[in-house]
């Protein structure tokens, strides 16, 4: 779905993702396009800040608040980096300044997508000693106790576990987790690190996730997880 107030744009993206063989919907209001995004047959929400009744934001933090799980990729023409981290912070999947070229936001919508289909048909219970995380139903536990986090958090939770007791850069994060290439004027990826390791030590006295000086991150495991 499309939630776009400009009927050009609105019309440009509908044309590119039909003719990648999308079925699209489109609202081009706020209430409106908030009502629709709550409902489970949309696959994924391509939504614009800037709407005449109200802002992007507040519909992605409500879809959040009330327990969607559907993918949000967020159209925008700010470019400044704290717009792209609120945006992150109220629970958006990705984040694309407009004017865009059509490759690129094919690029990204092929990625969210694979990215869901990767865990939807994977059975793993990965674990890593007080952490599990469920495959199935995208589910995390910290000591048996169920943790809420973001479709982001997730897929870097689950990225960083499947490669446990190694350094992984921050280039390859981003590259592997998001498929884009990484921006060293961004501060995505140590966001969503804060994020976690936040949302961990709540629950556990252990520090898992560990900077490694000038090369990235590793997430430490017992030997028996």
């Amino acid at each position: 779905m499309v939630i776009e107030d400009d009927p050009t744009m609105r019309a440009l993206i509908q044309m590119i993702l039909e003719n990648n063989n999308h079925e699209v919907e489109v609202e081009s209001t706020f209430e409106s396009g908030k009502i629709r995004a709550m409902e489970n047959s949309i696959d994924l929400v391509l939504l614009d800040l800037g709407l005449p009744d109200g802002n992007g934001y507040d519909i992605c933090k409500s879809m959040r608040e009330h327990g969607s799980t559907t993918p949000v990729l967020v159209l925008s023409a700010e470019k400044e980096t704290d717009v792209k981290v609120k945006c992150l912070e109220v629970g958006a999947d990705d984040y694309i300044t407009k004017p865009f070229d059509n490759s690129e936001l094919k690029a990204r919508v092929k990625a969210i997508f694979r990215r869901s289909q990767e865990t939807n048909h994977n059975s793993e219970v990965l674990r890593c000693g007080e952490l599990e995380i469920n495959l199935i139903n995208r589910s995390f536990k910290v000591n048996d106790e169920k943790v809420e986090l973001t479709n982001n958090e997730f897929d870097l939770l689950v990225y960083l576990i499947k490669r446990k007791n190694e350094v992984v850069s921050l280039e390859e994060i981003a590259q592997d987790v998001w498929d884009i290439d990484f921006d060293t004027q961004t501060n995505y990826i140590n966001v969503y690190i804060s994020y976690l390791r936040k949302k961990i030590r709540a629950r556990s006295e252990h520090n898992y996730i560990e900077t490694v000086r000038t090369k990235g991150f590793i997430i430490r495991c017992t030997q028996n997880n």
